[in-house]
């Protein structure tokens, strides 16, 4: 059992989603009204985007020889949603207080590769944790355990495209949220809404749920067959 996940993005029409240019172009913060509509008390961001948006700057530098955390998960505080972040081998660094920074506790996903010493960082923060996947981050675990430990039923996962193609290559996203502004971005080498996915992997066939216009930015939802 794991949560019902949408992935719910803002892009320009060539599709690229750059948060400081779709600031420019949807300046009247239909994003965020049309997430707060997909009744989503729990969010997911990919590293990329905790970095720039949320962590502070630098990385965590251990103080002893590595030792790997296996297997472990952590619950700081209850709660009826969390700001859930990905961090494979635990090197974002984070205020006193995350709770206030996102506006819900935060809980972090990391690889069983991360460091014991690190964990224990997150501790002293008071942050959550999932470890689990020892070459990598294990996808489909962790979504189960956000369901069955955290209680999370559902998740908007709201970037970036790496994180997007992940969680679509392992069959853990149900529906796709897409507004796209009136802009186009353009700019060689720039994040689409899904990226990352190897060449031989075939396009995901999506089901048609629906389209609204507002203020010229349309909003299509799409279930994931």
């Amino acid at each position: 059992m794991r949560p019902y996940v949408i992935c719910h993005m803002m892009a320009s029409l060539d599709g690229r989603i750059d948060c400081e240019m779709t600031e420019q172009i949807d300046d009247t913060n239909h994003y965020y009204e049309a997430l707060a509509q997909l009744d989503c008390p729990s969010t997911l961001e990919g590293k990329n985007t905790l970095a720039m948006h949320y962590a502070q700057s630098g990385e965590f530098q251990r103080r002893f020889a590595h030792e790997d955390a296996g297997q472990q998960l952590y619950k700081a505080v209850e709660a009826t949603g969390y700001a859930i972040g990905v961090d494979t081998h635990g090197t974002l660094l984070w205020d006193d207080n995350t709770t206030e920074l996102f506006g819900r506790p935060l809980l972090m996903i990391l690889s069983e590769a991360c460091s014991q010493e690190y964990l224990d960082y997150l501790k002293g923060k008071h942050i959550s944790f999932i470890t689990t996947g020892k070459d990598g981050i294990d996808l489909v675990s962790a979504m189960e355990t956000l369901r069955t430990v955290f209680g999370v039923e559902r998740i908007a996962v709201v970037g970036g495209g790496n994180i997007n193609g992940s969680l679509l290559d392992q069959g853990l996203i149900d529906e796709v949220s897409m507004m796209y502004g009136y802009g186009i971005d353009g700019r060689k080498g720039m994040t689409a809404a899904f990226d990352g996915r190897p060449m031989e992997c075939k396009p995901v066939r999506l089901t048609f749920k629906s389209v609204e216009e507002q203020d010229g930015i349309v909003w299509m939802r799409y279930q994931v067959k």
